[in-house]
């Protein structure tokens, strides 16, 4: 942009191209940034739903165990479909020192084959003929 100021002299304004291609850089730096934050946590998103569903599995198969009033409880492994995929679910039964207890813990995986599984969780049944 060109001014006229005084006597013949011409003043510029403006950015010069060193001005202008560090600002691209700057913003360029902080949008690889922005990005790379979003995609951390459309990561980190994806993993606690499968945590959940894992985990309403799980939930589920405890509860069938509850009403099933079967003694002692059967050691089971079977799939079940939830949120729109599969999950590969094992009940692993443990005696405790009451005769009349049972430990059941339920692992679920995502995989049948997976050695880790995505969650456990356990809870204790009696014998329901003990109670009579």
């Amino acid at each position: 942009m060109n001014s006229n100021k005084g006597r013949g002299r011409v003043i510029t304004k403006g950015f010069t191209l060193i001005e202008v291609m560090l600002a691209l850089a700057v913003f360029s730096f902080a949008g690889v940034a922005l990005l790379k934050v979003a995609g951390s946590s459309l990561l980190g998103t994806a993993q606690l739903e499968k945590l959940s569903v894992a985990g309403w599995v799980a939930a589920n198969q405890l509860v069938e165990v509850n009403l099933d009033q079967s003694w002692p409880p059967k050691k089971k492994t079977g799939k079940t479909e939830m949120a729109g995929r599969e999950w590969h679910w094992q009940r692993i039964i443990t005696p405790t020192e009451d005769k009349n207890m049972r430990a059941v813990s339920v692992e679920v995986r995502e995989n049948e084959a997976d050695k880790h599984s995505i969650t456990s969780i356990m809870t204790y049944v009696s014998n329901p003929k003990a109670q009579k």
